[in-house]
């Protein structure tokens, strides 16, 4: 199985009803993560958390954000 590099970045949108939310790394990136993705069981993150994460290929065809875990 292939490792992704971990990144760093800012949670720049988050709707706890939907569960769906927004992760925007330094170089411009903006990635898209459902709650499932967030690390340590959470099903919620503050906006304008930092976060590590890295980022897989979505089911929508989109790249994602996976293991977002608060730092």
């Amino acid at each position: 199985m292939a490792t992704h590099p971990v990144r760093l970045g800012t949670v720049t949108a988050f709707d706890d009803h939907q569960g769906l939310g927004e992760v925007s790394s330094p170089d411009g990136g903006v990635h898209p993560f459902h709650c499932t993705a967030i690390a340590g069981g959470s099903r919620t993150i503050d906006v304008g958390e930092t976060v590590a994460f890295t980022v897989v290929p979505g089911r929508s065809g989109r790249w994602e954000a996976a293991q977002v875990t608060p730092v």
